[in-house]
């Protein structure tokens, strides 16, 4: 069977070269003769994985040193709680909602103390990402949270709120390493790698260390605490093991692939692809102001629900795989992740004007 070209959300695609040299290390990973699915994470060779993962993420960010690096479990949901109980001292926080998981973390943050939305894109189905230049951040706010890459609607953040001296919390999933970052402008910068980063298990947390007391709210599990992860270098209890281990292969392959840099400009060329398609197809039509579109998921319409169906079933069967929308927005989405080829998005565009011209 060949590889379909998959535009799914998450889990998402991977680069074939991991994939192909994971497969070559399943049975014996580098002379241990075990998979590391099977390897202890107290062993000396998981800890040199860990290690390296976590040097390379650093070299790839920038990460300043007085940062600290965790892999946790949970996924991006779990800190939804885990934030609000660790940063929330005044018991108050500002939102900014443009999105489905914005407005989960907002809700959730709410059991823990007083969560302000100041400033929302909901009005028009969150197609765009609200002025954030002068918001009303709250003067006792701990924090202020944002989802800077909307899967679902396929916005994104071009420049970050003014949060007026307020801590910045970032949920960066659908977005991490597509582009450079400055890490210094974020208190915490996290987010799940099934999109673009590894499989399924592992959220990143990157967190400047005065956010990493002692100091957390009445209650909290110890599993729940940064500090219990920091001061274990990840290790408190079993990490996502062979996620991790995956995760440090994607950072060696966006090495080879020339950075953060290099990955914005080849990111960049596949969606300008895929947008221009967009905007001149008398069928299809994309549902993001074009200030505010993502680099990394791109919904679409052609307004005829039928019309829709007709095009995901027709796609899948032409090897073009996970392309329906979320079920809150309908449609189609492209999500077109690091690993997904310039030659994939080319094939996507060629079917669609085929389509479409069988179609009018």
């Amino acid at each position: 069977m060949s590889r379909v070209y998959n535009f799914s959300a998450g889990p998402a695609v991977l680069p074939e070269a991991v994939l192909q040299e994971a497969a070559d290390e399943m049975l014996d990973y580098q002379g241990t003769g075990m998979s590391v699915m099977e390897m202890s994470h107290r062993s000396e060779s998981f800890q040199q994985i860990l290690d390296t993962a976590e040097a390379d993420l650093r070299e790839l960010m920038n990460i300043p040193e007085n940062y600290k690096v965790l892999f946790l479990q949970g996924g991006a949901s779990l800190q939804f709680a885990m934030i609000p109980m660790n940063l929330m001292k005044n018991r108050t926080a500002d939102f900014i909602l443009t999105g489905q998981w914005s407005k989960k973390a907002w809700k959730e943050a709410g059991k823990y103390g007083k969560a302000n939305v100041i400033a929302s894109s909901e009005d028009r189905t969150f197609s765009y990402i609200p002025d954030c230049s002068d918001l009303p951040v709250s003067k006792d706010a701990d924090y202020v949270y944002i989802c800077e890459n909307n899967t679902i609607y396929g916005t994104k953040f071009k420049e970050l709120p003014n949060t007026k001296g307020k801590t910045l919390v970032a949920d960066v999933s659908s977005c991490f390493l597509s582009e450079p970052v400055d890490v210094s402008k974020y208190g915490i910068i996290y987010g799940g790698v099934q999109k673009n980063i590894g499989p399924a298990g592992v959220v990143i947390v990157i967190i400047r260390e005065d956010l990493i007391t002692e100091d957390v709210l009445p209650g909290t599990p110890t599993m729940m605490q940064y500090k219990t992860h920091a001061d274990a270098g990840s290790l408190y209890n079993t990490p996502p093991a062979y996620g991790i281990y995956i995760c440090g292969k994607v950072f060696k392959w966006l090495k080879k692939q020339g950075g953060l840099t290099a990955m914005k400009a080849h990111n960049e060329k596949k969606a300008q692809i895929l947008y221009d398609y967009l905007d001149q197809s008398s069928m299809f039509r994309g549902t993001v102001v074009p200030e505010d579109r993502s680099l990394m998921n791109v919904p679409f319409v052609t307004g005829d629900r039928e019309l829709d169906a007709r095009f995901i079933r027709e796609a899948a069967g032409a090897g073009f795989v996970n392309l329906k929308g979320h079920r809150t927005v309908g449609g189609m989405r492209a999500s077109i992740y690091n690993a997904m080829p310039i030659s994939g998005v080319k094939a996507l565009t060629e079917f669609m004007q085929k389509f479409e011209e069988e179609n009018r």
